[in-house]
């Protein structure tokens, strides 16, 4: 297990490289760090401009060779955000390292998480939260693969269905109440009264009763946030939703109108 020294200096280690390397024209810490909100757990997140968007592979490779020879990486995975490529190292000690390259005309924050070490960056452009609108779209969308996937009696795919539906109420209650909305990063913040309902839409096994309990306190949690969004959205919306429950011999949870 890494010591928060031992990622402090391998952090330093990675910035003082990207600084002497002239094709780099910044550097950012993002995640945690960015705000002063690090803790023992925390990974390394830095984010380098790149001069020519011609560099940035060779630029990756540089480091990516480093990570691996002099770092020791076990191993390592690409994320793709065109122009951005974010690769993500696995260390011996389980930290995690994600080096995000752009070109330099795109280097800016592209998330509240963004703090400039050196260089330069451009301006940022407006951070959009999660499209709340859409966060909705998927919920419903899981919600109709949930429900065939119980009626067909796929257990993992209606256990994997009816998680992203819940996962995406609880990005919808962070939004609503303007909480980090992605990757659950808000979630353990919000109040009581949000979460505890839908402790029921976790699932505690892959009974059909427990996966049709679970996918009715999911959708009642789904009209909760969506009424708090859109009245009128709502209201069309939740006669199909209860009828999706209704369809799969809801058990003991029953879902209102009034939600």
């Amino acid at each position: 297990m890494f010591t928060p020294g031992e990622r402090d200096a391998l952090r330093t280690e990675l910035l003082a490289r990207a600084r002497s390397d002239r094709r780099i024209t910044g550097g950012a810490l993002t995640g945690s760090a960015s705000i002063g909100g690090e803790d023992r757990w925390s990974d390394i997140d830095l984010a380098f401009g790149v001069r020519e968007s011609g560099q940035i592979r060779d630029v990756l490779e540089d480091f990516t060779r480093y990570m691996h020879e002099a770092g020791g990486a076990l191993e390592h995975l690409d994320v793709l955000r065109d122009p951005w490529i974010y690769r993500v190292f696995l260390m011996p000690s389980t930290l995690q390292v994600d080096l995000a390259f752009a070109p330099a005309s795109h280097f800016q924050a592209r998330a509240r998480t963004f703090k400039l070490v050196f260089g330069e960056a451009a301006e940022a452009s407006h951070i959009a939260d999660p499209d709340q609108r859409e966060l909705i779209g998927y919920a419903w969308l899981y919600a109709l693969h949930g429900r065939s996937s119980i009626a067909r009696g796929r257990r993992w795919q209606a256990e994997y269905m009816i998680g992203l539906m819940r996962d995406q109420v609880l990005s919808l209650a962070c939004a609503r109440l303007g909480l980090p909305a992605r990757e659950g990063r808000g979630t353990d913040r919000l109040p009581d009264e949000v979460t505890r309902p839908l402790e029921a839409a976790l699932i505690g096994s892959l009974a059909r009763g427990d996966l049709v309990r679970a996918f009715a306190a999911a959708t009642e949690g789904l009209l909760r946030e969506i009424r708090s969004f859109d009245e009128a959205l709502a209201t069309r919306l939740t006669p199909t939703l209860a009828a999706l429950v209704e369809s799969v011999g809801q058990t003991s949870t029953e879902v209102s109108p009034h939600c």
